[in-house]
């Protein structure tokens, strides 16, 4: 159940600094008060899940999550540029992550 958490609580990560950016500086009511209420959820998921999972590992899937979460919203949502040097560093976060997983 802590994985399942954990990986919500990335996800929101994701929703969050989307809607932040859609918040244009928070000045943008709707899209702030989502950034707001989405972040205390991300964090009391994480929060949740490091009861049972250890805090490195907690921690470092949580913000890779949030990493190649948001990475993959710039490019797929947002028109971000997908250069090979970026694909190859979210691959290897992505390696990194599932690295931490199995030694968990």
């Amino acid at each position: 159940m802590a994985w399942i958490l954990l990986t919500l609580a990335g996800l929101l990560e994701v929703a969050w600094a989307f809607s932040m950016k859609l918040s244009n500086g928070f000045t943008r009511l709707g899209p702030s008060l989502f950034t707001f209420v989405a972040m205390v959820a991300s964090f009391a998921l994480l929060s949740i899940s490091m009861k049972t999972l250890p805090l490195g590992t907690a921690y470092t899937i949580w913000t890779g999550i949030g990493a190649v979460g948001a990475f993959l919203v710039g490019i797929l949502i947002l028109g971000e540029p997908a250069s090979a040097m970026r694909l190859i560093a979210a691959a290897l976060i992505v390696s990194g992550l599932l690295l931490m997983k199995f030694s968990s």
